[in-house]
């Protein structure tokens, strides 16, 4: 198949769980966080090991709501490698559901654990309730991912309080989040806007995935199939994102590398491709550049992070056909990182994930780009909310 996207959809519509083929695997992580204080010389095996478990990147992914808990959920189906799941919200009966390392109910006291009944002020208030716990949850994280589906009630009100204390501890922090389909309705897209708005201003990097994007690929699934999709490219984005550091490939990349690209990340945008063609690498990366995520002339960016994932018969020549194919697109000053893991289900094909940063699009926030950009200010939790009910 072509696209990431197809291959969601026939996921959603068979409703068999993803083959867990690329699960971790001794828990152990290729990434490092940049340090320079290497020991040297001779050095035994478990000198080494030690080493490198100093150098391990702590990667923490948060799902916030109902559809940042599906995030984790598909997360642990599918294997995530190096990265710790949190699982955040004020429904128990979905909280329960959910398999993730670390489960928080938000707001016990303000809601019962009977969910945020839509209203994101309620989401934010649980959120700030249990912020000892959310705190605890992310300790010593270098990274942390937050995910939620805006408009609704926990993911739109949690995620920015999740993100805040991510950027207060020290984190590099990417928001990934879905915005309405316009058929949820006025109110669910007004209080996505302004959970989008608090997200800006709290993250390193907001990368939004907008569901009605996704309306010319799922518009004939039945409503529960077409969110599914939304799940799975979540998912994969979060995956992507978190194996260029976390997983060994033929080129890799470290977490000072992806912090180049996200910390000074301003707007992002997302592409997912996927082919098994006999020109897979030409065709995957020109998939991910159509996809209806990439909805933006990427020619401006300012960065670019690829991540190109294939079988065990990948050569580098085909990783490197991919990225030159972007060179070819974008800024020749823009800076490209790129790195490419194995995973051994795709035999025969190829994944390109293309996060593109410093573009311009109105469905999109982040940080400003630049050496001196200032941060604004963000405004108060709990103050001057605006939401609308």
């Amino acid at each position: 198949m072509d696209s990431l996207i197809d291959d969601a959809i026939d996921e959603a519509e068979d409703g068999e769980a993803a083959d867990p083929a690329d699960a971790p695997q001794g828990g152990q992580s290729a990434g490092t966080n940049g340090s320079d204080g290497r020991q040297t010389g001779t050095m035994t095996d478990d000198e080494l090991e030690d080493v490198l478990q100093d150098l391990q990147t702590d990667i923490t992914v948060v799902g916030c709501g109902g559809a940042g808990g599906n995030t984790i959920n598909r997360m642990h189906e599918e294997g995530i490698h190096g990265a710790k799941l949190v699982a955040a919200n004020t429904d128990v009966q979905h909280l329960v559901e959910i398999d993730a390392d670390t489960k928080i109910l938000m707001g016990e006291e303000k809601t019962g654990g009977r969910g945020a009944g839509s209203l994101p002020q309620v989401g934010e208030e649980a959120a700030l309730e249990s912020q000892q716990d959310i705190y605890d949850a992310i300790d010593g994280s270098d990274m942390v991912f937050v995910t939620a589906g805006l408009g609704g009630g926990t993911g739109t009100g949690s995620a920015p309080v999740v993100a805040k204390a991510a950027r207060e501890a020290g984190a590099l922090t990417i928001s990934i989040v879905t915005t309405p389909f316009t058929a949820e309705g006025e109110v669910r897209r007004t209080n996505a806007e302004a959970g989008l708005e608090r997200l800006r201003d709290v993250s390193d990097t907001v990368i939004v995935v907008p569901n009605d994007r996704l309306l010319d690929s799922v518009g004939k699934l039945p409503v529960r199939q077409a969110f599914k999709v939304s799940d799975e490219v979540l998912m994969r984005s979060v995956k992507g994102i978190t194996e260029l550091i976390t997983k060994p490939g033929l080129v890799n990349l470290d977490f000072a590398d992806v912090r180049t690209v996200m910390e000074r990340g301003g707007v992002a945008m997302i592409g997912l491709g996927e082919s098994d063609s006999e020109a897979k690498a030409e065709d995957s990366v020109k998939t991910a550049l159509r996809s209806p995520l990439l909805d933006v002339d990427i020619s401006g960016a300012s960065s670019a992070l690829v991540n190109v994932t294939g079988g065990n018969d990948m050569a580098i020549e085909e990783a490197e056909g991919v990225v030159e194919e972007i060179y070819d697109r974008i800024d020749p000053d823009a800076r490209i990182i790129w790195g490419t893991s194995i995973d051994e289900s795709l035999e025969g094909s190829m994944r390109t994930m293309i996060v593109v940063t410093g573009v311009e699009s109105p469905q999109i926030y982040g940080r400003p780009d630049g050496e001196d950009a200032v941060q604004p200010e963000a405004p108060a939790q709990g103050e001057d909310i605006d939401f609308v009910e």
